[in-house]
């Protein structure tokens, strides 16, 4: 393969935008053209093709292809692009249901030596590695249970946007945002075995759950609680973990927005014994501020090294985003009442 890889860009929605901004100043990639069915009037140069049909961008000569239009597209563009020879990127969700996961899967294995991968891309913001180094190398001791809150306000046209439909998203708030917090509890824990849950809809009308609260536990009898939330008024991004001596804590989440702060802390702190003069219930925290976020080229790099080595991703894997699409299912059909109601009037 030539120096520089070709790629192309499907879907130029706020996941594409991000990803053309890194594709154009990437010295090992050549952004060639972008496609969009859904937005014709996209800003255009002489830099790029451009196509309505990604079939077209698929057939133009790209090596590879991000692939970001709405969670109704994602699966047949990604097996179409497999069945081209491309390598693959894909945002998450990678569809609407696990079926759709795993159609992609089935399409993967038809199509060896390919890199495919999947934008998980909360695993490689900075605190979470710190993080993930210091559960790993057990400085605070074993992991005892997790609770994860990814919050979010809606907006004025949150009931009209293509996520709040049924058709195009297939999911609500935990499928959106949730899968990243379900994603970091593997990531940290395994997989998980038991599930219980209750889903909603509270307040916006729309035909998908804004609230959904979880609880699930592995064979380690690790426990995770998750609440992913479209009606928490103020943008919040918290996710704890709490070990046999001590805890650590993620504190706000670095994104394009702005909109769950300016900055990502890391918070680390060792369980006081009680003995002597050390007060319980009050141990000293040391704060670690992040105020860049490099996950996204991270993420990237991973992608471009392992096309270039013949790799396959030892993050956002297809059994990542399989076993995280699982869950989710899992989460939905625990609350019966809620799942029944939702599977006969989508309400």
């Amino acid at each position: 393969m030539q120096d520089r890889i070709n790629v192309g860009i499907i879907g130029t929605g706020s996941m594409g935008l991000i990803r053309k901004a890194i594709a154009e100043k990437h010295p090992a990639l050549n952004l060639v053209a972008l496609s969009d069915a859904h937005r014709p009037n996209i800003p255009r140069t002489e830099n790029y093709s451009y196509y309505e049909d990604y079939r077209k961008l698929l057939d133009s000569g790209v090596d590879a292809v991000f692939v970001a239009p709405q969670n109704k597209y994602r699966p047949r563009v990604v097996i179409d692009a497999l069945n081209r020879g491309k390598h693959v990127f894909c945002e998450i969700p990678p569809g609407r249901s696990v079926k759709d996961m795993q159609d992609i899967i089935a399409a993967e294995k038809k199509n060896k030596g390919l890199v495919l991968r999947f934008g998980f891309n909360h695993r490689f913001h900075a605190a979470v590695l710190k993080a993930k180094e210091m559960t790993e190398t057990g400085t605070c001791g074993k992991i005892l249970w997790m609770r994860g809150i990814y919050g979010k306000s809606g907006g004025r046209d949150f009931e009209s946007i293509w996520r709040s439909n049924r058709e195009w998203a297939g999911g609500g708030i935990l499928l959106d945002q949730g899968i990243h917090m379900i994603d970091l509890f593997r990531y940290f824990a395994g997989d998980f075995t038991e599930v219980k849950s209750f889903v909603s809809t509270s307040f916006w009308n729309i035909s998908l759950e804004d609230n959904a609260f979880a609880l699930l536990r592995n064979r380690q009898n690790q426990i995770a609680m998750v609440h992913a939330s479209s009606t928490h008024w103020k943008d919040t991004y918290t996710f704890e973990i709490c070990l046999e001596n001590g805890y650590i804590i993620v504190e706000g989440s670095l994104s394009p927005t702005g909109r769950y702060g300016p900055e990502e802390k890391l918070i680390v702190a060792r369980r006081h014994s009680g003995n002597g003069n050390n007060a319980t219930g009050s141990p000293d925290e040391s704060i670690t501020s992040f105020d860049t976020d490099a996950s996204w080229e991270r993420e990237v790099d991973d992608f471009i090294d392992c096309i270039r080595n013949d790799a396959k991703p030892q993050n956002g894997t297809s059994h990542d985003a399989l076993q995280a699409m699982k869950l989710i299912d899992r989460i939905y059909r625990n609350d019966a009442s809620w799942y029944t109601r939702w599977k006969s009037t989508g309400k």
